[in-house]
């Protein structure tokens, strides 16, 4: 087999270091973003110029990525909408992909689509809503339904919890808007990959939570429903440092290096204080009952042999598919990988397998929309 270069959005990364022999690795859960980043982070505007840097690149890789025939679609068109759910307030961009027929529906009326809510990766730090254009094609060919892609505030700038309000936001807005877009509000669903995964998991649970206190002060919701999740490669537990995740994983080799996971936790775990195993943050420690309530019923769940999220997504996906919580998991390890393998900055061809996974994932979607 090929030697394969562990990729972030586009952006090949080399580890530079050999990582910690497992005996060598302090097992013990972190409590605290201080613990996870110890007692002298770097400073906000050295995160700021750093994750420029490494955004441009990312903008290089990404290019390439979409060189590869196949061209990806492009978006049919955008939103920018406030924020209504984070106190730092702000705006953020919603990214429209339509299957063929929408046109012709917003003219005559009548026909509603169903609709898959996106969330890109990048640590929270890099990435932007266009970048899961090669897998909104499948949802536009295969699902016959509209692809909303988010551009949640990245950190450093806006550290947690805004990108899970904003991505919280982004479905409560086609939620409220369903009918004037032309989606089937009973026929939702979310998806993401990376720390978007991670989105595809929180985001339901923030938003059951700002629904309560939405219904409880009298406010009207319109009626829904978020059927499925499709969540790839999710960072589930920042209560597990990343040196036992590396420990832990098949391949360390072939892990992120520890300047990439450093900047990302850096600048989205913040202030020291924040508790890391907030549901928001690390799902993994919501209760029984936030998740059963909060997680669409279907999950689709994909995750990497050569990645170090590899065993909190294994045990997580595990947990849900059983009692008490009982969600109906659909489970796939993909062997030989690393973090993010599809994301290749190859531009002659397209990495290998992932349109096979992307139309089987879809096929799941459908199925979820189709059951009465």
């Amino acid at each position: 087999m090929a030697k394969v270069i562990p990729t972030v959005d586009g952006i090949p990364v080399i580890p530079i270091s050999a990582p910690r022999p497992p005996e060598e690795v302090d097992r013990k859960p972190l409590e605290t973003a201080q613990d996870a980043l110890g007692s002298s982070p770097p400073s906000r505007l050295g995160l700021r110029i750093s994750a420029a840097w490494w955004r441009s690149l990312q903008y290089v890789g990404m290019t390439m990525h979409f060189l590869a025939p196949p061209r990806p679609p492009n978006q049919s068109f955008t939103k920018t909408i406030p924020s209504t759910i984070s106190k730092t307030k702000g705006s953020f961009t919603l990214q429209f992909y339509t299957p063929a027929g929408y046109e012709q529906a917003t003219t005559r009326g009548g026909t509603k689509f169903p609709a898959v809510v996106n969330f890109h990766g990048g640590g929270f730090t890099l990435g932007s809503a266009t970048d899961d254009a090669r897998f909104a094609r499948f949802v536009l060919e295969d699902c016959n339904a509209v692809f909303v892609s988010v551009d949640y505030r990245l950190s450093p700038e806006n550290p947690f919890p805004v990108a899970v309000e904003d991505a919280a936001d982004a479905l409560l807005y086609v939620i409220r808007f369903a009918g004037d877009l032309h989606i089937d509000p009973f026929k939702l669903a979310v998806s993401g990959f990376s720390a978007g995964a991670n989105l595809a998991l929180t985001a339901p649970l923030c938003l059951a939570e700002h629904l309560k206190t939405v219904r409880a002060s009298g406010l009207d919701v319109p009626a829904h429903c978020i059927r499925a999740t499709a969540t790839w490669y999710p960072t589930t537990d920042y209560t597990v440092s990343r040196a036992v995740k590396r420990a832990n994983s098949v391949r360390p080799d072939q892990t992120l290096p520890d300047m990439l996971t450093s900047l990302f936790d850096a600048s989205y775990l913040h202030p020291p204080s924040l508790k890391l195993a907030h549901p928001w943050l690390s799902p993994s420690k919501a209760t029984d009952e936030e998740l059963a309530e909060g997680i669409p019923e279907r999950v689709i769940f994909y995750t990497c042999e050569w990645d170090m999220l590899l065993k909190e997504g294994e045990l997580f996906a595990k947990r849900l598919g059983s009692a008490p919580i009982n969600k109906d998991v659909r489970y796939k390890m993909i062997p030989g990988v690393p973090h993010a393998w599809d994301k290749s900055p190859d531009p002659t061809k397209l990495p290998p397998g992932a349109e096979e996974l992307y139309r089987e994932c879809c096929r799941e979607l459908r199925e979820a929309f189709e059951k009465d």
